[in-house]
């Protein structure tokens, strides 16, 4: 029986920047009241509050919520507030140096985007975020930017060599995500694996990038069981099959275990 059932957020929760619809909040909520959940997201603090806690329905079960902002590079766990638990925090001295290589790796590339919403490099003190269109882009801009992720791959490899002492991924759907070596959402299950003395084979992952490549993959190079998803839909459903499977209720949904539900098992 799993015991952590850990979820990315952009693209599996709620679509980009966008936050949990009334429906998702009530799963998630559904969810806590028969196992542990971790979220683990490029996204810093804020941007969980903004996605998740903010529209998250009334519940005594906050204590088994655990949230991994930023790839994994900070941990915070709720005790009647969110309390830090560590951060991989970034010199100053180097995020200037990060910052730097993001501006001439685009101007390198010419994947100046024509309009941009917001800030375009974000210090997220533990990873330093660069958005092709700027933090608040509206989704359909940024959905038809890079698909395929050609434009990102291109700036990746600039960056893997002019910051070779850093790691360097792609995240969300316009964004590249810098931080120390070896952060990523492998780091983030071996945290909540210490942290939480949790087995990483008594772990589910459930994501929308777990293909080779994708921002999720390192979750599955841990060993641990994983769910592709296709978008916050069908997570829906993965949800609604753990839920009935552990013994759980959610209002409208019937007692019939859902097809792959053992996964949770």
């Amino acid at each position: 029986m799993k015991r952590l059932i850990v979820f990315d957020l952009d693209g599996t929760l709620a679509l980009s920047k966008s936050a949990l619809d009334d429906a998702m909040a009530k799963h998630l909520a559904a969810l806590l009241d028969v196992a542990r959940v971790a979220i683990i997201s490029g996204g810093d603090l804020p941007q969980f509050q903004k996605q998740v806690l903010g529209h998250l329905p009334d519940t005594p079960n906050l204590n088994k919520l655990s949230l991994l902002p930023t790839s994994g590079t900070k941990f915070y766990e709720y005790d009647g507030d969110w309390k830090k638990l560590y951060s991989e925090d970034i010199a100053p001295d180097q995020k200037a140096k990060i910052t730097k290589a993001l501006e001439d790796a685009v101007a390198q590339t010419g994947f100046q985007p024509k309009e941009t919403w917001g800030e375009r490099i974000e210090d997220r003190g533990t990873q330093i975020t660069y958005s092709a269109l700027g933090q608040e882009a509206p989704l359909e801009a940024k959905s038809t930017w890079d698909p395929d992720f050609a434009k990102r791959q291109k700036i990746k490899a600039v960056l893997d060599k002019t910051l070779p002492d850093f790691s360097v991924r792609l995240g969300g759907t316009t964004s590249i995500d810098v931080t120390y070596p070896g952060i990523d959402k492998a780091y983030g299950m071996r945290k909540l694996r210490d942290i939480l003395k949790i087995p990483i084979d008594d772990m589910l992952f459930i994501g929308d990038a777990l293909f080779p490549g994708g921002n999720d993959y390192p979750a599955r190079e841990t060993g641990a069981d994983c769910i592709q998803v296709r978008d916050p839909e069908e997570t829906k459903h993965v949800i609604e099959a753990i839920v009935l499977c552990l013994g759980g209720e959610l209002p409208g949904i019937t007692k019939d275990v859902p097809e792959g539900a053992a996964a949770a098992r």
